[in-house]
């Protein structure tokens, strides 16, 4: 079985029905106070914050639109240095800017005429973006798409640098600087899709394996099923400390389809969802700077052997589900907000079909205090495929389907 959050999740909300939600104004949250410093050690719970006036207790919380209108959103980004500005990313090629209660009647950028999807439900398209740190000076930004055969490329999913434009910092560039890092695109299941840069000032990409059998998960000297690790400064070249005897660019391998990945941006961590194929959803942690694991796809789905009697491989996740709880795991962010200070340091996913939240704290060894947030989101939401994050921890949820951006607000 293939699953993904940008193909069989349009035939599955025909059928399944979504969670109610709550309106609110936009203008008002696009500057909020600054994210309360994080713990001394990075990763102590939430409820050893001083500012938490409940420990143990959860705050109330709801899942609230934000913004509407969009057409097939995959995520939303904040920029460094620009609080008051959330970047939506559609799936067909635009990126646009949400500002001041707002959303810019001009896209920041329009590359639909170069993404490669062969048809509405596929998957493909504009997947990821990420700014560089210095972007206030800079102006760089990469994004991750499937790219249209070209004169001189064959269908491709790749990551491109492009700059924002001189005259104008709400418009880019529509020309590329540059290539990063491409793959060969033999199928549209399972691209991956996360660009982020790590605490290292690298920029890592979650890509997927193409749902090839067997699958190039466990191929180090191949792109896919992997989180590759790219020097966003010099084009083309892989930073040192790369995973050893291996494709330069690889930093992890043996991913199915690790749809969403983030960092802690307290901690460094690195947290992985990766779909599973028909037993197992899971969610990976990664101590910050570690690097170097196999995680054991096609061997393992989740903790389990893909194959009965299997010699169990690779890192376990520190959270697996199975099919009967979730059945296509949407990964998310830790908290670092100041609006619930007792959420902080806690992580929060979905499962797009179901509309199931789940959460736990990461305490740098293994899951804690796992907890289902399904009830305190009004019931949950179907068809959320990504979470984003703003300049001040605050968290967001996009819907492909019905073009919303949620935010994460006390109740």
């Amino acid at each position: 079985m293939r699953r993904h959050p940008l193909g069989s999740l349009l035939l599955i909300l025909a059928a399944c029905g979504g969670g109610s939600s709550t309106s609110i104004d936009s203008s008002t949250i696009d500057s909020a106070p600054g994210s309360p410093d994080a713990p001394t050690d990075g990763r102590a719970p939430p409820d050893a914050d001083v500012s938490c006036p409940t420990p143990g207790v959860l705050p109330a919380m709801k899942l609230a639109v934000f913004a509407s209108g969009f057409t097939q959103p995959v995520t939303v980004v904040t920029p460094p240095n620009d609080p008051g500005s959330l970047y939506v990313v559609e799936k067909g090629g635009r990126i646009k800017i949400r500002r001041g209660g707002q959303t810019l009647a001009t896209p920041f950028l329009d590359i639909s005429a170069r993404v490669n999807i062969p048809n509405a439900t596929a998957e493909g398209g504009l997947l990821g973006l990420a700014f560089a740190p210095d972007y206030a000076a800079s102006g760089r930004f990469y994004i991750y798409f499937s790219e249209k055969a070209t004169q001189t490329n064959g269908e491709r999913a790749v990551v491109q640098v492009y700059n924002r434009s001189a005259g104008n910092p709400d418009v880019a560039n529509p020309t590329p600087v540059a290539d990063l890092v491409d793959a060969q695109q033999f199928a549209y299941n399972h691209l991956g899709g996360s660009l982020a840069f790590g605490p290292d000032g690298y920029l890592y990409l979650s890509s997927g394996d193409t749902a090839a059998m067997p699958s190039p998960a466990p191929d180090k000297h191949d792109r896919h099923g992997k989180i590759l690790r790219m020097d966003a400064t010099h084009p083309g070249t892989a930073p040192p400390n790369n995973a050893p005897d291996a494709d330069p660019f690889v930093w992890d391998w043996g991913l199915r389809n690790p749809w969403r990945m983030t960092f802690d941006r307290a901690t460094g961590d690195m947290y992985i969802g990766d779909v599973g194929e028909a037993q197992r959803e899971e969610i990976d942690v990664e101590p910050a700077g570690m690097g170097h694991r196999d995680y054991g796809w096609d061997t393992m789905e989740g903790s389990v052997c893909k194959v009965a009697g299997c010699t169990p491989i690779g890192v376990p996740p520190v959270v697996d589900h199975p099919r009967s709880e979730a059945s296509t795991i949407v990964g998310g962010y830790v908290y670092r907000g100041a609006a619930m200070p007792c959420l902080r340091g806690r992580y929060i996913y979905t499962d797009y079909a179901t509309g199931r939240f789940f959460s736990f704290i990461f305490d740098g060894v293994g899951a804690t205090d796992k907890r289902e947030l399904t009830n305190d989101l009004d019931g949950g939401l179907t068809g959320l495929v990504a979470f984003g994050e703003d300049a001040d921890g605050e968290l967001y949820a996009v819907g492909l389907v019905d073009g919303n951006v949620y935010k994460l607000v006390p109740q």
